[in-house]
């Protein structure tokens, strides 16, 4: 008994299932990672490049200090604009897209720019020993996967290898295959003997100081690694054969090069090492690959505690959408939002309104009961906690965040040396745009429903593809809204909501009873809740007007008179900050919502809630004397979007007449100036898909000065300063000539300035206006022209030392020149 006791716990001590993880390969399929032949590829080419002279390559480097440098100022120059692609994922198919079409350019650059081999290398012939090696793997290894799975169709091979290989696998291996191969020719040749060769022993001048006692020591053996590579290649890397010992071979392997101090006789007939190597790869692949596939071995490798436990949590993750790329030039959604907008602002504005159908389906009558507007089945409990919050359906896990936190039974919060409890909310609020960035059953359904459906999971009953016909559908045994005890949601649509008319809102929101565990009684876009303690909340669709309708205005003024006591409290909820808004736009926005306000409510107002501004603030009202129409001011559109910043409003402090201070704001201002600073100096690495829009603008902008074929007077300079001065003088003639001379550019320039005038904030008096926009779209023609001179210097700078090919100069060099724009 002893005995059990004490290796029941020492296996867990020693932790064994680690232990056999460790002298096991973790993967399924060992054979369809290369990271072992990567790493034996890098020690390889560590220890060849260390075994060449020292001296030799600090020699080539300091006579070729240069060209050195333009090498690596051009891959720093390729690093700047591939930077925000580094990274991405295959989607979406533009990231893909500019990567390779980078990496394609960054090649024709290297290619026409001097050979490595004025540097001690020849990239060129390894280049094309790699693709020849590539290729050749390539098409063995996929016609070696044919017949394997086709012996595998037949029952010749074991079931458990029926499993494809991934083409991406194939293609990583041959590249490694392929590295290796250019890697040993590369500082072994082709050598198919050495013959009359002696052994020769050097040593560096550099090192010639040092007695033949000291050079037994490790740093001399490392200064003569050079004499283990020659045995390295001259005895691993030695011809396996020759052509007459396998005539099946002869007709298209390849052959070694004879290697000897003075003219050999004959052609070698000695098979080449480079291909022993390659078949020696290619076998061991094949190899792994039949043993493991055929006995199944790599299926029942054992997982450590930990990485079960990490592949068990990732199935069990939630597949949330990611934050919609709103700068992005490639989304086909932004498209359709575009498009829907125009519609919705052409058709729907003035022309037809949802909530005019609303009304009249409500059968609105003076006096009558709306049941579908007016709510009061929660005026008859003691206390009531409800949560706000507004733009939510941004990223999956942002609002998932959020739903997150609104479906806890309780949260508690510090303050101090206390601690304060708040419960769940009975009663949800929702501020509008619940779904971005156009409305679709596939945003509300991934965006909206699914994230709160995981915080707060419905009944079991429910099924997501029913309709509300008679709402509201309450719960089994419950007979009346007022019995039901259970958290419950209220929401009114945004701007967004209504780019289809508030068509899916309707099909969503009215038509369905539950969004997670949040039942929803609401049957139209607007609404009228009596809560306790004579408190009232009341709802407003401001659609695209920025304003409620006249029916809308009829209900909620009926309402006032006939429901709403002297005494009572009415919170009003819309969509837009129009406080802020207004302010910062200089506009005078929602008359109907003020005239509700001022005219029937008088001072019973104390709140106003709303979103579309994603982030927290909270203003009061400074006392003072005469009536105040809203004691305070409450914007909360953090519901899951991306933010918005706070500093821009630190200056707001009227409305209606009255003094305004701020109570709180997240982000505070002095943080939220530090973060639109830093969108500012990141806003191309967080917006990459953005590059496709300003290299089209950038482009139009120069379009009429390609191509620059005078610029010698710009490298005829006799200092930096001339140089300088003629590079600018340059740009100033071109500017002038885009303004009177060219038509694309000069097009281009007149939409910009359009669209910059257009962008800046209209309390601006119209002078500053365009004095912003013109200091604005200067900058920008100024940067395009810049950037488009030092490509033209560069590209003359090639051709005058005949580094670019001049056939057919001019297509080339244009050629050139539009590829480079579209990245700019």
């Amino acid at each position: 008994m002893g005995s059990d006791k004490h290796s029941a716990g020492l296996l867990p001590t020693l932790r064994m299932e680690r232990v056999r993880t460790i002298l096991t390969h973790t993967y399924p399929y060992p054979h369809e990672h290369s990271r072992h032949a990567i790493i034996a590829v890098v020690v390889g080419c560590l220890f060849f490049i260390s075994s060449d002279n020292m001296h030799t390559l600090i020699e080539k480097l300091d006579k070729n200090i240069k060209w050195w440098s333009m090498y690596a100022c051009l891959l720093g120059f390729f690093y700047f604009f591939s930077s925000p692609f580094i990274g991405k994922t295959i989607k979406p198919s533009y990231s893909n897209f500019s990567r390779w079409y980078i990496a394609w350019i960054l090649v024709a650059a290297l290619y026409h720019l001097p050979s490595f081999q004025s540097m001690g290398l020849d990239m060129r012939m390894n280049l094309s020993l790699f693709l020849s090696i590539y290729i050749s793997s390539i098409l063995f290894l996929i016609v070696f996967h044919i017949i394997f799975l086709g012996l595998w169709y037949l029952g010749l091979v074991s079931r458990v290898a029926g499993r494809r290989p991934a083409i991406l696998t194939i293609l990583q291996n041959c590249a490694v295959i392929s590295i290796a191969c250019c890697v040993f020719y590369s500082h072994c040749g082709n050598r198919a003997m050495l013959r009359d060769r002696p052994f020769e022993r050097k040593t560096s001048n550099w090192f010639s100081f040092w007695k033949k006692e000291e050079r037994n020591t490790w740093l001399a053996k490392f200064v003569r690694m050079s004499e283990l590579k020659n045995q390295v290649c001259s005895s691993w890397f030695a011809p396996v054969g020759l052509a007459s010992d396998y005539p099946l071979l002869s007709k298209w392997v390849i052959y070694g090069e004879l290697a000897c101090n003075g003219s050999c006789p004959g052609s070698s007939d000695e098979i080449s090492p480079i291909f022993s190597l390659w078949a020696t790869f290619i076998g061991l692949y094949m190899a792994n690959y039949v043993v493991e596939r055929s006995t199944g071995w790599a299926l029942t490798h054992p997982l450590s505690v930990e990485e079960y436990e990490n592949l068990k949590k990732n199935q069990m993750k939630p597949d949330f959408l990611d934050m919609v790329p709103w700068y992005s030039g490639t989304s086909a959604d932004l498209f359709k939002t575009a498009f829907d907008l125009l519609v919705s602002v052409t058709l729907f504005v003035g022309r037809f309104d949802m909530r005019m159908m609303q009304a009249a389906m409500s059968r609105v009558h003076e006096g009558a009961q709306q049941d579908d507007l007016f709510y009061d089945h929660l005026s008859e409990k003691e206390d009531l906690w409800f949560d706000f919050m507004a733009d939510t359906g941004d990223g999956g896990n942002s609002s998932y965040t959020v739903a997150r936190l609104l479906a806890q039974p309780s949260i508690q919060l510090s303050k101090e040396d206390s601690v304060l409890t708040l419960p769940r909310g009975d009663l949800l609020l929702v501020g509008g745009d619940l779904a971005y960035p156009n409305p679709s059953g596939f945003t509300y359904e991934r965006r909206l429903f699914s994230p709160f459906e995981y915080a707060l999971q419905p009944p079991t009953w429910y099924k997501h593809e029913h309709i509300a016909v008679n709402k509201p559908e309450l719960p089994e045994g419950i007979s009346q809204l007022n019995e039901y005890d259970g958290p419950q949601c209220f929401l009114i649509p945004g701007n967004h909501d209504w780019f289809d008319g508030l068509n899916t809102f309707m099909r969503y929101i009215c038509h369905k009873s539950w969004l997670g565990g949040w039942f929803m009684p609401q049957k139209k876009s607007y609404f009228a809740l009596h809560l306790p303690k004579r408190w009232w909340v009341f709802g407003l669709d401001l659609s695209l007007h920025n304003d409620i309708d006249v029916y809308q205005f009829k209900f909620f003024s009926e309402l006032v008179k006939n429901k709403v006591g002297e005494n009572d409290t009415v919170i009003v909820m819309t969509h837009e900050p129009q406080w802020l808004l207004d302010w910062y736009w200089n506009e005078n926005s929602g008359r109907n919502v003020s005239h509700l306000i001022c005219d029937y409510l008088k001072g019973r107002c104390k709140l106003r809630i709303a979103g579309d501004m994603h982030h927290y603030m909270r203003h009061s009202c400074v006392p003072s004397e005469g009536p105040v129409h809203v004691h305070h001011l409450l914007v909360n559109g953090c519901g899951g979007a991306f933010l918005h910043p706070t500093h821009v409003f630190s200056s707001f402090n009227k409305f209606y007449g009255k003094t305004y201070e701020c109570k709180a704001s997240y982000p505070s201002f002095h943080d939220s100036n530090r973060i639109a600073l830093g969108n500012i100096l990141k806003f191309r690495k967080k917006n990459w898909q953005f590059d496709f829009f300003g290299g089209v603008i950038y482009f139009i902008l120069v379009f009429s000065m390609f191509p620059q074929c005078k610029l010698d007077h710009i490298l005829q300079g006799d200092s930096f300063s001339g140089h300088l001065g003629s590079f600018f003088g340059t740009v100033w003639d071109n500017f002038v000539y885009v303004l009177g001379h060219s038509f694309v550019s000069l097009t281009g320039v007149v939409l910009l300035l359009i669209m910059a005038i257009a962008f800046v904030p209209s309390k601006v008096s119209r002078k500053k206006r365009a004095i912003i926009g013109i200091i604005h779209v200067s900058a920008h023609l100024a940067a395009a022209l810049i950037l488009m001179l030092l490509m033209e210097l560069g590209l003359e700078t090639c051709i005058r030392h005949k580094l670019l090919a001049t056939s057919g100069e001019i297509v080339i060099v244009f050629s050139a020149k539009l590829s480079l724009i579209l990245l700019l």
